[in-house]
């Protein structure tokens, strides 16, 4: 892509997914996600009423009389995008391309984050690591992200989302809202490393489809490409058995992906490309808030 055409869309994106997290998502993603806990703030002498457990014993001894340590609440969060880039992304029949939502979304929790003064980073994965972009705040890093998000071009071509909720989890020490984005379409053995993320952070998974990808069409002899793996073969989309036993696969798919994350707590929101993903994205605060 051409740095001025990359320019372009980075600045669309700004405008409209800015747009977007200052108008509408303000209050909500502010209420949804919420800060670590408490922090310490100072301390103050002990009152009658005042939890025992709080008192500070090193201030207490200096000053022969007691001390309690006072705690408010922290606001402050670190955000992670774990992004997919894996080759299943690239498709597109009905709507935006599934990259292009992606993206968008992305950019949007991005700028949502930013202006409730958190950090924000993104790890990039495939069927490996791709590029991990640490958290930090500031506009010039949201625009950096934003430009990856438009422009990264991966080694790989599948997906491994298991191997991303590891890496997560080891790389990033202190507890974050964890935003997994991704199409789902990749092996089912990640249930075990969703359980172990979410023990550390607060893992939210956002599935990106294509309702062409559900159900197969009706048009005769066609052939069909695996964007991930590079095989192709030749299907009779006319059979009615071959329809329904696509249908029934992407179903079993859907089920498993959605019980994965019901079984260990995880939040998970779908949007199909076709569709706004701001409802999406309101509900999910909604629920959470």
């Amino acid at each position: 892509m051409e740095n001025s055409e990359l320019l372009k869309k980075v600045r669309h994106i700004e405008i409209k997914t800015r747009g977007l997290s200052r108008n509408i998502f303000a209050g909500q993603y502010h209420s949804a996600f919420k800060g670590r806990g408490m922090a310490f703030s100072e301390v103050r002498e002990y009152q009658y009423g005042d939890d025992v457990r709080d008192i500070d014993w090193n201030v207490t001894a200096r000053h022969n009389k007691p001390y309690i340590k006072v705690y408010e609440e922290e606001r402050e969060l670190t955000v992670m995008l774990l992004v997919d880039v894996s080759a299943s992304r690239d498709f597109g029949a009905v709507g935006e391309f599934k990259r292009d939502m992606m993206a968008e979304i992305a950019a949007t929790l991005a700028f949502s984050a930013i202006q409730n003064n958190d950090k924000i980073g993104v790890i990039f994965f495939t069927d490996r690591i791709e590029k991990f972009i640490p958290p930090k705040k500031g506009r010039k890093h949201i625009l950096y992200i934003i430009r990856e998000l438009i422009g990264f071009e991966p080694t790989g071509r599948g997906t491994d989302i298991g191997k991303v909720l590891e890496y997560a989890t080891n790389a990033i020490k202190r507890r974050c809202t964890t935003f997994l984005i991704s199409d789902f379409i990749a092996p089912l053995n990640y249930s075990d490393a969703l359980l172990i993320a979410n023990r550390r952070h607060d893992v939210v998974a956002l599935q990106v489809y294509d309702k062409r990808e559900t159900v197969l069409p009706n048009v005769g002899l066609v052939k069909l490409r695996d964007a991930e793996r590079g095989t192709e073969r030749w299907v009779d989309t006319s059979s009615k058995q071959v329809r329904k036993s696509y249908a029934e696969w992407w179903a079993q798919r859907q089920a498993a992906a959605m019980e994965a994350c019901r079984k260990n707590r995880v939040d998970i929101t779908t949007v199909a490309t076709d569709e706004d993903y701001v409802v999406a994205l309101m509900n999910l605060f909604k629920r959470r808030g």
